[in-house]
């Protein structure tokens, strides 16, 4: 064959750099997207960080829509539902928070008069916790005091030592002449650190240090350190009867017994780690007035950005070819401006949309959660699914129930014996509800709350039952039986 030059036609599609831009930043979050525009602005002269940027700030009233527009373009929609009774909203109790404490505060004076201000000292960690009290032992010498201090290193964050001594003693050097017998008495001084419970290895040995640590006259103290020592595990498994046969005890005894074990502290380390606080700016806020749902932007967590006047004039000023690049910088910050008020008015429309289908939830909570999946917000917005889920994901709506995430008003759902769909994040909410109204000495099993919901017109598998339990991090039936 000879080889021939033939003219072919084709399309294909392409994205342009600012609808790449615009994509990529609708899948930010509120804080990645404030990062974003700070490198941005540092690296664009025409962009400036201020408070004359105009986000899109129309509130939203649910009730019905109003969308013809194609996608990545503004929505509007003119929204209102009434309401024939208003619930007062729930007040969720917040997790106490055990501060942790500094063993020593310093106070400096420039003069008798001033006190200089103090900077707050940085929590203690475990190992200098430990080292501290290990410098202050009595009675030891200084290659003990530094063989304690080797032990201290390798510990955990819960405070557990890891390794078995042997294993530890190999990976030491020859030449330190560190016995396994001067392991173990570093070992049992270590122990005897606060907080009770640290250098433990084994759980059973954590909880006995603990009872070891209370006085001798303590009630039952001697049959909790029995039962922890050798049973821990049919405590584990509830099986209470067994327990008092072992112990010889009766039934406000073992009460008694369970209590104290419960008490104590299986990770006596954990108190000193750092916590990892997640810091959560919420997107648009959900409110009620006069009975009607409205659906706002978070004013407070949408940038401020703003072209540079100065440079915005020398460019109009200038019209020769040393102005291209600002030129293209200007262009540059214009579609930045309008792909975040693109992105605002995705996520405001969305949101909206998601407080139409979800009003039940605002008013009854979880257990009125309706089935809702990304296709059909999609197709009341116009948009594709994938939008809808770059817009859900790390988007944060704040209402009166508290802070969640857009994504977490989609869930699968269960078919009803009506022939409707219960959503399966209001059957998790049932069976928390069961769960907390059981009874303790007889608690639900898969089976039968299976069986409770059926007779509600909900079929569930047990299977089911078990994985939505699971995931609430409840336990099964016979380790929720208490005596």
């Amino acid at each position: 064959m000879k080889p021939t030059l033939q003219l072919k036609l084709s399309q294909q599609l392409k994205l342009t750099p600012q609808l790449q831009q615009s994509i990529r930043l609708l899948q930010l979050s509120t804080l990645e997207l404030n990062q974003e525009i700070e490198r941005i602005a540092q690296e664009n002269p025409l962009l400036e960080l201020g408070e004359d940027w105009n986000a899109p700030t129309t509130d939203y009233s649910p009730q019905s829509e109003t969308v013809n527009s194609p996608e990545f373009e503004n929505v509007s929609s003119d929204m209102t539902v009434s309401e024939d009774k208003i619930l007062p909203n729930e007040t969720h109790e917040n997790e106490p928070e055990w501060p942790q404490e500094s063993l020593f505060s310093y106070n400096t004076y420039d003069d008798d008069e001033y006190e200089t201000p103090q900077v707050p000292a940085t929590p203690i960690s475990l190992r200098e916790y430990l080292n501290v009290q290990a410098s202050c032992l009595k009675h030891i010498s200084d290659r003990e005091r530094r063989i304690i201090g080797l032990l201290i290193d390798s510990l955990d964050d819960d405070g557990y030592l890891p390794q078995p001594l042997g294993e530890l003693m190999e990976m030491l050097p020859i030449e330190l002449n560190i016995s396994f017998n001067d392991l173990e008495s570093a070992l049992k001084l270590l122990q005897r650190l606060d907080p009770p419970g640290v250098g433990a290895r084994s759980l059973e040995e954590c909880l006995a240090l603990q009872l070891q640590a209370m006085p001798d006259n303590s009630p039952y103290r001697d049959q909790a350190l029995m039962l922890v020592q050798e049973h821990l595990k049919i405590l584990a498994l509830h099986d209470f009867s067994q327990i008092k046969k072992l112990l010889r005890c009766d039934d406000q005894a073992l009460r008694d017994i369970q209590k104290l074990i419960i008490n104590l502290n299986p990770k006596p380390g954990a108190e000193f780690n750092p916590q990892n606080e997640r810091y959560i700016v919420p997107d648009v806020i959900v409110t009620k007035n006069n009975g009607i749902w409205s659906v706002h932007l978070n004013i407070d967590a949408l940038p401020k950005l703003s072209i540079n006047q100065l440079y915005a004039n020398i460019l109009r000023q200038t019209g020769n070819n040393s102005a291209s690049m600002l030129a293209n910088q200007l262009n540059e910050a214009k579609w930045l401006i309008k792909n975040i008020q693109q992105r605002s008015s995705t996520i405001l429309n969305v949101a909206n949309a998601i407080v139409v289908r979800q009003q039940q939830f605002f008013e009854h909570g979880e257990v009125a959660m309706r089935p809702l999946v990304l296709r059909e917000i999609a197709e009341a917005l116009n948009l594709h699914e994938s939008t809808v889920s770059r817009v859900t994901t790390q988007k944060f709506m704040h209402t009166p129930r508290g802070i969640f995430e857009l994504k977490y008003f989609f869930g699968s759902h269960v078919t009803t014996d009506s022939g409707g769909a219960c959503s399966a994040t209001a059957i998790r909410a049932l069976i928390k509800q069961l769960i907390q109204k059981e009874n303790s000495k007889k608690p639900l099993s898969d089976n039968k709350i299976a069986d409770i919901l059926e007779q509600q017109g909900i079929v569930v598998a047990r299977r089911t039952i078990a994985k939505y339990r699971e995931s609430l991090q409840i336990p099964a039936a016979n380790l929720r039986k208490s005596f």
